[in-house]
């Protein structure tokens, strides 16, 4: 065999080496984006996935926290709290489907971006709102809770980045858990809440410019 054949031949292993390696850090980069427990993509995950999405002018961003939570983790332990969160994380990403993007925050705390094709997001988050209440499958009925959603359309604020959109849905999701009204959209008035003080620091919040208008 000539010179020039074999070295082709040599290379082959280090070639076939070099590209299995490749794939095994992918796989490793894909699981470190992926919530052990939950599935759904991590911060880093769901940040890079939804800012992509954001270049869609029909996005719609929102996030939800579950409540009562810490009640539920000390009354039936922690495996029911766990359970509580792998299906509310389930029926999360059914809802986004694969057009969207969801992901976990950290702790009872979910985020999605979805592309709202018919300018329906308001309905389809009040769905999603009633199926996200429903008892958890195989745990004891009454591990259950609700869920409080705020969101927001990125068209009504072209200036902010998913930080800034993720600080609105948050105050509005806050709104709407100190009203009990389950689900509230961010819109163009003044977020009192913010004003005095809620939670300074979450997602770029700043005292002077989160807005909440009306439910739905």
């Amino acid at each position: 065999m000539s010179t020039l054949a074999t070295i082709p031949l040599s290379s082959l292993p280090l070639a076939v080496g070099w590209t299995v390696h490749v794939w095994w850090l992918r796989g490793c980069l894909n699981t470190a984006r992926r919530d052990p427990l939950t599935g759904l993509c991590t911060r880093d995950g769901f940040t890079r996935r939804a800012t992509a999405l954001l270049k869609d002018p029909r996005a719609v961003v929102m996030l939800a926290d579950v409540d009562h939570f810490k009640q539920i983790n000390d009354t039936f332990g922690h495996a029911a709290g766990d359970a509580l969160l792998k299906a509310t994380a389930d029926r999360l990403a059914h809802h986004v489907g694969s057009s969207g993007v969801a992901g976990r925050l950290g702790g009872d705390e979910f985020a999605a971006v979805v592309i709202d094709d018919h300018g329906t997001a308001g309905d389809l988050l009040a769905a999603l709102h009633g199926v996200l209440a429903r008892p958890v499958d195989g745990q004891d009925p009454a591990v259950r809770t609700t869920v409080s959603l705020g969101w927001v359309r990125a068209v009504d604020f072209p200036d902010d980045g998913l930080s800034g959109l993720l600080r609105r849905a948050d105050e509005a999701m806050y709104t709407a858990k100190q009203g009990r009204a389950g689900l509230r959209r961010a819109g163009l008035g003044w977020l009192f809440a913010t004003v005095t003080g809620r939670r300074a620091g979450r997602f770029s919040a700043r005292n002077d410019a989160p807005a909440v208008g009306v439910a739905a």
